[in-house]
């Protein structure tokens, strides 16, 4: 039986891996997450499991490799904590989940938006201390607005679908337009000039790290709501701030924050050091941030486990690898989805397990 070395185990991950694993894997479960220090932890074992908040680096790989390990599975989508350069140079493979609910994460950047458009957090807030003052609460409505969706993959585009449902006209920025949806492209600068809604769902690459930042936001309608639920390293915080407190933007929803690694999937309410921005931003009345829960569905959770296992069961048994990547695959040299040129018998790296 292989064995697995689970990183940064939660109850909700442990539930969904032990229901579709069902005894075929020995799977290690530890609580902390992948890095440097917790390297011991994989020794003898075969593959490792981690999430978007470990920091895969060349010293991490490497020490994986040392210690047996083939294959690392990525338990999410985003792989911009991963260093593939180092993986593909030491010979091991990584694969993911590309798409494990793309309506749970959807479904929360509209949950966010309708929240904040109708105040929702502060009337929750005040109706705990019996206080149903109406004064403050004054929204607007969605319908007839105009919603910015910046990335047009499955999420953007279930999310394109929700702003119709509620009559918005939507407009649409991706480097690679898919004229198959249907959407109006426009550039992005346009977008931001002409939304009242704009929502990121794109990856966190090199081209795209802080995209919205001091000279984006300058040239976005006044008083417009920024939504991510995509990475945090989009938005350039200290820039994002500035414009929540001089009215550029008029209210934020955020699921992620650039620095999250340190802060996010815990419990910190007894911190006495915090993150200043993130302080900041979590104390305005026209910001909500959750701390990366978009996922968090139990269809979700069941994709992730069943796909995870899937991915594994596909290396030992020498098949195809649908689900792997490498820094051939990504864009850090190719546009994401285009063939690995070194890629054979459906492998990046190989055949070899």
């Amino acid at each position: 039986m292989k064995t697995i070395a689970f990183f940064d185990t939660k109850p909700y991950d442990r539930e969904s891996f032990d229901r579709a694993n069902a005894g075929r894997y020995d799977i290690r479960y530890f609580e902390t997450r992948l890095s440097a220090a917790a390297l011991p932890l994989a020794e003898g074992c075969d593959a490792a499991c981690a999430f978007v908040n470990a920091e895969i680096d060349r010293a991490v790989v490497e020490g994986l490799v040392a210690r047996g390990v083939k294959v690392l599975a990525m338990r999410c989508a985003g792989y911009n904590n991963v260093d593939f350069r180092a993986a593909y140079e030491a010979g091991l493979t990584v694969v993911r989940v590309p798409a494990y609910s793309p309506y749970a994460v959807a479904e929360h950047a509209a949950a966010l938006l309708l929240a904040l458009t109708r105040h929702v957090h502060r009337a929750a807030a005040r109706t705990r201390d019996y206080n149903f003052s109406l004064v403050g609460l004054t929204g607007f409505d969605l319908h007839g607005k105009t919603a910015g969706v910046v990335g047009t993959g499955k999420i953007g585009r279930i999310f394109a679908d929700i702003c119709k449902g509620f009559g918005m006209r939507v407009l649409a920025y991706d480097a690679f337009p898919n004229p198959a949806t249907g959407l109006e492209y426009v550039p992005l600068d346009r977008l931001l000039a002409e939304s009242d809604v704009v929502s990121l769902h794109c990856p966190l690459l090199p081209e795209t790290k802080h995209m919205i930042d001091a000279n984006s936001l300058a040239k976005a309608k006044r008083g417009f709501t920024l939504v991510n639920t995509s990475r945090g390293g989009l938005v350039d915080s200290d820039a994002l701030l500035a414009a929540l407190r001089d009215g550029t933007v008029g209210a934020a929803g955020l699921d992620v924050y650039e620095e999250e690694s340190e802060w996010f999937y815990e419990d910190r309410s007894d911190a006495t050091r915090q993150n200043k921005t993130l302080s900041l931003l979590v104390s305005l009345p026209n910001v909500i941030v959750t701390s990366h829960q978009a996922f968090l569905t139990r269809e979700a959770l069941a994709n992730i486990a069943s796909t995870t296992l899937g991915n594994l069961d596909a290396f030992f048994s020498g098949a195809p690898l649908e689900n792997e990547i490498c820094y051939r695959c990504t864009g850090t040299e190719r546009p994401e989805g285009a063939s690995c040129p070194r890629r054979r018998n459906g492998r990046c790296i190989g055949s070899q397990v």
